[in-house]
């Protein structure tokens, strides 16, 4: 009933709500773009995007198809793989940055290992920006991690807001130099929290570094200063910081899979890996249960 293709066309805008970004992931024109999502609705016979000329959304309808596409392709691949023959083997250094140890990319993990029993799994859990340098230097296959919006690397799995959060109890004295818990260097939330306050001039001084996402975590719960993080991502027990404390916009951040130079045992994993991140990055945006 539903076309493979299209299904992963409408996944790709769903996850960059961009029918631009979609058909640049995809390698495809924007008008097929738009083609394969007007079929699928026409499938569905229910409307899956809201859509103009300045943002695109997903209808209710679109939520509840994105489990439905996620599973079918799913299904779809692991049929074809059986009857083809065709068996993803190899050695894969994959690294992920710690923004997603509180999402559901275990269970993507856990679901690649169970169709792909036959790679052996290396993950590395770092910094963005330390991934980066790791994936340049030849020690990673597969990078995901967050990126500066203006950075040409890497597929968009989806952009976000960055924000400013911290207790909710917490409050912030104008007067004062704002307190900062941050990353150690080269972290990328880091190097944007600290350039927005200097760009509208306010002072700081940073009362916790920590590279860990946990420690950070533990500091902001403990109400000793606020940190600049994804807004989709936020963790239990923090909160965002209300525009009345004058906290300068921290902009966007995209989170990308980056391929390295990988040596031909790892071409066929890194790729499957990167499929299945792709195919279920609605789930990287939910915490764990």
């Amino acid at each position: 009933m539903y076309d493979p293709t299209q299904l992963r066309t409408f996944l790709a805008v769903a996850q960059t709500l961009s029918f631009t970004q979609a058909a640049r992931r995809l390698g495809l024109r924007q008008s097929t773009v738009s083609q394969h999502v007007r079929r699928l609705e026409e499938a569905t016979g229910r409307q899956l995007f809201a859509r103009d000329t300045h943002s695109v959304e997903l209808t209710v309808d679109g939520e509840a198809m994105l489990g439905f596409a996620r599973r079918l392709l799913e299904v779809h691949e692991q049929a074809a793989a059986f009857f083809t023959g065709t068996r993803v083997r190899g050695r894969l250094r994959f690294g992920a940055s710690e923004d997603f140890v509180l999402t559901r990319l275990p269970e993507i993990l856990e679901a690649f290992r169970y169709d792909h029993p036959e790679v052996d799994l290396e993950l590395t859990v770092e910094l963005s920006g330390t991934l980066h340098e790791q994936l340049a230097a030849g020690k990673l296959d597969l990078v995901l991690a967050k990126r500066r919006p203006e950075d040409p690397r890497g597929e968009l799995v989806w952009r976000d807001d960055l924000v400013w959060i911290g207790a909710e109890r917490l409050r912030l004295d104008p007067d004062r130099p704002v307190p900062l818990i941050v990353y150690p260097p080269p972290g990328i939330t880091r190097a944007l929290a600290l350039e927005a306050l200097e760009a509208e001039g306010r002072d700081r001084r940073i009362v916790c570094t920590s590279g860990s996402l946990n420690g950070l975590i533990a500091a902001a719960r403990a109400g000793l200063g606020v940190m600049a993080h994804s807004r989709r991502l936020i963790p239990p027990g923090l909160f965002r910081v209300p525009d009345r404390a004058g906290l300068p916009e921290l902009g966007k951040v995209d989170f990308v899979l980056v391929h390295g130079r990988r040596p031909p045992t790892a071409e066929g994993a890194a790729d499957a890996l990167a499929a299945a991140i792709l195919a279920g990055g609605e789930r990287l945006r939910r915490r764990g249960g």
